[in-house]
């Protein structure tokens, strides 16, 4: 393999970068950053070289640091470096070494490209791009352990060669053919020790899972590049499927996303179509499965992921942040008689009597043939309607508010009873017509709210 031209038709061929782009290379001082550098220079493009220490292996990692920076001065370009607390990032936010070091690195990395942009007045520069020096080795070991974590089909098109401002120009080359141009070349580079360890999940696969298929298969490694690229393919078609169905099926309601149960229980390939939507909020695709089994469950079941919750009710799924549902979400089953909350207590009360209008505004009496349990009692939002008493409209409760010249503080503590996705009752304000008692009927819920001291 000619390992330049082969470079060169690359990065034309996926269009990852212009000729004239500046190329911010993630150098480690490995035989595959090394071997990019080189690349790089030879094929023409404006380089600057970033190198993280993330101080894992002591006096090893300074040399690399270095070794790294010497090799700019060698290249005569720009070099940054940037030392990390990479253990202590690791254990504050409860992630693996090999997660904490790829958070750390791409911020940095972002943080220098956004650094060196041209301010308004300046005339605009090349652009910039963060080149790392993944190659087909890694990708195929990328398949595999995404294969294994169960992270779908877009998990097995391996590694893009190009994600919005980060390209990756060694993906069509395997980890022999840089040895080999190293080699030939008499380019000096670092042996990283850890590699040589099983303990990173990467090493693993890299040291004994991979050698024990190419003794069944021999073949393997090139079969699950030739796997990656059909299913780059492959998820290209997929997500504009999903997308479209997603158009279909979700409705937003401020920072809430609303599904209606019948028709997820008509839609083919459910499960998988719940994971795609669901996903982005922290469930995995073992909760997908429980999630079906909610769409049967009885109404106020749910299910959490560390930031979200599904809330099942009657005839729709209600997905919202953790942290809005634990203080502003609250479910009242058809046996309760009050509910506690934040703004103080509810008390409910059936079969009630009449109650003469404008009495209290603590106290809402409403028809109970129009009222469907549970109930849920949350505070008001953005998008929010209602039928105010004695009108044939409906109206936002911006605008209602803004009409009781409500202020900003009083507005900001205002709850209300839902039922089916219809507020039946803007607490302490006014109910809604559509619930309002007919013909004098006794069948009624009474409630009253007590608010807090």
């Amino acid at each position: 393999m000619n390992l330049l031209s082969s470079f060169e038709q690359y990065i034309n061929k996926e269009n990852l970068f212009p000729a004239n782009g500046r190329l911010l290379l993630a150098v480690s001082g490995g035989v595959d950053s090394v071997v990019l550098c080189e690349l790089c220079l030879r094929a023409g493009y404006q380089v600057e070289i970033a190198h993280c220490n993330f101080k894992l292996r002591k006096e090893e990692s300074n040399a690399d640091e270095s070794f790294v920076q010497e090799l700019a001065k060698k290249y005569e370009v720009p070099f940054f470096v940037k030392q990390f607390e990479t253990e202590e990032y690791a254990q504050e936010h409860k992630i693996s070494i090999q997660v904490a070091a790829r958070e750390l690195r791409y911020e940095w990395f972002n943080i220098l490209i956004e650094e060196n942009k041209p301010g308004p007045a300046e005339k605009p520069s090349a652009p910039r791009y963060i080149v790392t020096a993944h190659h087909a080795d890694d990708n195929i070991e990328t398949i595999l352990m995404n294969f294994f974590k169960g992270s779908g089909i877009n998990g097995l098109k391996g590694i893009v060669p190009k994600q919005k401002n980060i390209v990756r120009p060694l993906l069509f080359a395997s980890k022999e053919n840089l040895l080999a141009f190293a080699n030939e070349n008499n380019l000096a580079y670092r042996e990283d020790s850890s590699n040589s360890s099983d303990k990173y999940t990467r090493n693993y696969f890299r040291n004994q899972l991979l050698p024990g298929l190419q003794k069944v298969f021999p073949q393997v490694k090139e079969n699950l590049l030739d796997n990656a690229q059909r299913f780059r393919e492959i998820n290209s078609i997929y997500n504009v499927a999903i997308e479209s169905i997603k158009k279909r099926l979700v409705s937003f309601k401020g920072n809430e996303m609303h599904l209606p149960v019948l028709k997820l229980l008509k839609t083919a390939s459910l499960q998988s179509v719940l994971f795609e939507i669901i996903k982005d909020v922290g469930f995995t695709a073992r909760q997908a499965h429980e999630v079906v089994k909610l769409l049967n469950s009885e109404s106020g079941k749910y299910i959490d992921s560390q930031t979200h919750r599904i809330l099942l009710n009657r005839k729709w799924l209600i997905i919202s942040p953790l942290n809005d549902m634990e203080t502003s979400h609250f479910l009242i089953e058809e046996n309760d008689t009050d509910s506690i909350f934040p703004a103080g207590k509810l008390l409910i009360q059936k079969n009630s009597g009449f109650l003469k209008p404008g009495t209290d505004d603590n106290i809402a009496q409403v028809n109970a043939t129009a009222v469907v349990f549970p109930l849920i009692l949350r505070k008001w939002k953005q998008g929010d309607y209602f039928y105010p008493l004695g009108m044939q409209h409906k109206k936002k409760l911006s605008r209602f508010f803004i009409d009781q010249k409500l202020s900003l503080n009083r507005k900001q503590q205002v709850w209300v009873i839902e039922s089916q996705q219809k507020i039946i009752w803007v607490v302490g304000q006014r109910i809604d017509d559509r619930f309002k008692i007919k013909n004098g009927s006794e069948n009624n819920i009474r409630f009253s709210f007590l608010p807090s001291k």
